[in-house]
């Protein structure tokens, strides 16, 4: 199996603040836009270099989100940037009706999302945003695992026309993926090739997730890990063919059961090629306040519970 080694921790927001300096640089037609959170989103680096292309709304996330659709009928590319659960949930209204619905070329950023957000509590850990998101006609969804990803996803998003929402978390997690990538919009990453399982990952649970396939390899259970940092749209190719191969499923995320990856997952499964899965996701609860590594063992978002997915799932595929 092949073995995955992290550079180090590193947040993924740093990713984000990283790449859109690069593009400050380069994109003269890129915007930044903010909800009194520039330090959160490391955005102090475009500032610095294109002050005259950066506006900060205030605690106006609704606003923030008019303002971003009104630049892109003048040709710019707006990045839109705040906490998750504010730039999603407060102002879902204006995301379907001036964004989504009228195909605007706008970039929505939250950060801080998933229960990873810790001591600030259940109030801004948004665990319900990938399936908001998802459901919006014209909307590309992304959720990217570490720093490297999270860079090369906003570089890529600035290619991309349509509404696109980038989502990623807090705190600093293994940086593990080429720094060199090529980001592909609606395309999966194979991570490790396997014939007994296929887990698939998101976010954070990525990580995770190779930790349980190296834990699993010692019981001799060969695992595909695959990497959908698209929600949507989803590489339904990619998860026909593997699970085609292994027959047995398990989903791992940062987020809410119902509306998340699983349930993508799920649904391309139900119709095309029914299949044992279990999910590893939050069950229908609110989070609390706490460290983060804390809330993600007692919410069962860890390697330990991936790797007992795993063996419930093939015992599934026995009967």
């Amino acid at each position: 199996m092949k073995k995955y080694v992290s550079t180090g921790l590193k947040e993924t927001r740093v990713g984000f603040g990283d790449a859109l300096t690069e593009l400050g640089k380069t994109n003269p037609n890129v915007v930044g836009l903010c909800a009194d959170l520039i330090g959160s989103l490391k955005m102090e680096g475009f500032i610095e270099h294109c002050p005259e292309r950066f506006v900060q709304v205030g605690i106006a996330e609704a606003n923030m989100i008019g303002l971003a659709a009104g630049m892109t009928i003048g040709g710019k590319i707006p990045f839109a940037a705040g906490f998750a659960n504010f730039v999603t949930g407060r102002v879902y209204d204006q995301i379907r009706q001036s964004v989504a619905y009228s195909n605007k070329n706008v970039k929505i950023v939250g950060s801080h999302a998933g229960i990873t957000l810790g001591e600030d509590g259940a109030t801004h850990q948004i665990l319900e945003d990938l399936g908001m998101m998802k459901m919006l006609p014209n909307m590309v969804v992304i959720n990217t695992c570490d720093y490297n990803q999270t860079k090369a996803a906003t570089l890529a998003m600035a290619e991309y026309k349509g509404p696109v929402y980038l989502r990623f978390g807090r705190p600093a997690v293994p940086n593990f993926t080429p720094e060199d990538q090529e980001f592909e919009i609606g395309k999966a990453v194979l991570l490790t090739e396997g014939e007994d399982v296929t887990i698939f990952a998101t976010g954070h649970l990525v990580w995770k997730a190779l930790e349980a396939a190296e834990i699993l390899a010692e019981d001799e259970i060969s695992v595909e890990v695959i990497n959908i940092h698209t929600i949507k749209p989803l590489d339904e190719k990619a998860v026909l063919r593997s699970v085609g191969k292994t027959r047995a499923v398990v989903t791992a995320e940062e987020h809410m059961m119902n509306g998340g990856l699983g349930d993508s997952i799920a649904q391309v499964l139900g119709r095309k090629l029914p299949t044992p899965i279990e999910m590893v996701a939050i069950d229908d609860v609110f989070g609390e306040s706490g460290k983060p590594e804390e809330l993600m063992e007692k919410y069962h978002l860890d390697t330990p519970t991936i790797v007992e997915a795993v063996k419930r799932v093939l015992k599934r595929k026995k009967q």
